[in-house]
């Protein structure tokens, strides 16, 4: 676990009013508290505490205090437990330091890295990460600054669980042993749209004593008997036109 140091002083005053002229030079408000230390008001640098957390393990780097005006704050080891930020500027504007005790098991949040390149997710598979990070249980000092998981031989259909996670001694994940960290599921298939089956409308029933409509191409009406049909007259032939042999 990595660790780092935090310069710090003891400040007397509490409230908005101070908090303010703390933050206009650079400072920000910080409380000290622990299993076995009464709350003791703080204040450090807004930059020191933003290197503090850029290390590897982020917000769970063990930060032993240096206080000039306070022997008693010295050399104690503490973590980030809290950290207000201001959402527009990013600014820090307050710290909750809580103090470790190097002998006692503490429980934190662990970032979850993956490594190397499923098989399944070469073939075309989906790799579904349940959860980045898990908690952890374990003293200070064995604090992982995360837990790896090697995805290489990971097949369409694999999955890892809580139980298949390795970790070094003295480190126990506080979770079910079943519990799915990851998956890789099978590529989706489209379903085609079915056929649309057009339904034709069912013929009308004729009616009763309904006369049935004439049909393009049917056969003539039969005439009656003794009626000669007259003949078109013969279009006369203007001059010059050509008597047809």
């Amino acid at each position: 676990m990595e660790q780092c140091e935090l310069e710090v002083l003891l400040r007397k005053e509490s409230g908005k009013g101070p908090a303010r002229r703390l933050r206009r030079e650079g400072r920000i408000p910080a409380v000290l508290y622990g299993p076995r230390t009464d709350p003791v008001l703080l204040s450090l640098q807004q930059e020191d505490l933003r290197s503090a957390l850029r290390t590897a393990a982020g917000g769970n780097a063990l930060i032993f205090l240096r206080a000039k005006n306070d022997p008693e704050v010295s050399d104690k080891v503490v973590m980030l437990k809290d950290l207000q930020v201001d959402p527009l500027t990013r600014k820090f504007l307050h710290a909750d330091l809580y103090e470790l005790v190097m002998d006692e098991e503490i429980e934190v949040e662990v970032p979850i890295h993956l490594r190397g390149n499923s098989i399944g997710v070469q073939e075309g598979g989906i790799l579904q990460q349940v959860s980045r990070e898990l908690r952890v249980r374990c003293l200070p000092k064995d604090i992982p600054e995360g837990i790896e998981i090697d995805i290489n031989e990971l097949k369409i259909g694999d999955s890892i669980h809580v139980r298949d996670i390795p970790l070094k001694e003295g480190v126990e994940i506080i979770a079910e042993s079943d519990f799915t960290v990851l998956t890789v599921l099978a590529p989706a298939v489209e379903e085609e749209p079915e056929a649309v089956v057009e339904e034709k409308p069912a013929e009308a029933e004729e009616k009763p004593g309904a006369e049935a409509e004439e049909k393009p191409g049917a056969a003539a009406e039969e005439k009656p008997e003794g009626v000669v049909e007259e003949k078109p007259a013969a279009v006369k032939k203007g001059k010059g036109a050509k008597k047809k042999e």
